[in-house]
């Protein structure tokens, strides 16, 4: 009962053939293909910032500054303490019951 066996994979493409059609699926596979590509992008770049990190934190006196701001300083949740692009849920109006 553990690996799939050759009529599963049968089953299987038949029910993806009858779920999106012949039509469709040059379109499907093109967009996982781009979607594995940018996953694998984004993996790569996060690998390669924990590299970096490593060898900078060794690079850096203890006690030194390393600390940057980025951003503006207008509107709801930015500013230095916030990551743009994420939501302070704490500047939000919640209605309470």
């Amino acid at each position: 009962m553990g690996a799939m066996q050759p009529w599963h994979w049968i089953v299987l493409l038949v029910v993806v053939l009858l779920l999106f059609g012949s039509s469709r699926l040059p379109g499907l596979a093109k967009s996982v293909g781009q979607s594995m590509k940018i996953f694998k992008k984004e993996v790569k770049d996060l690998r390669e910032d924990r590299s970096d990190a490593d060898g900078n934190a060794a690079d850096n006196a203890p006690g030194a500054s390393t600390t940057t701001t980025t951003g503006s300083t207008t509107g709801t949740g930015s500013g230095p303490s916030s990551t743009p692009g994420l939501i302070d849920h704490k500047d939000r109006d919640i209605p309470k019951a």
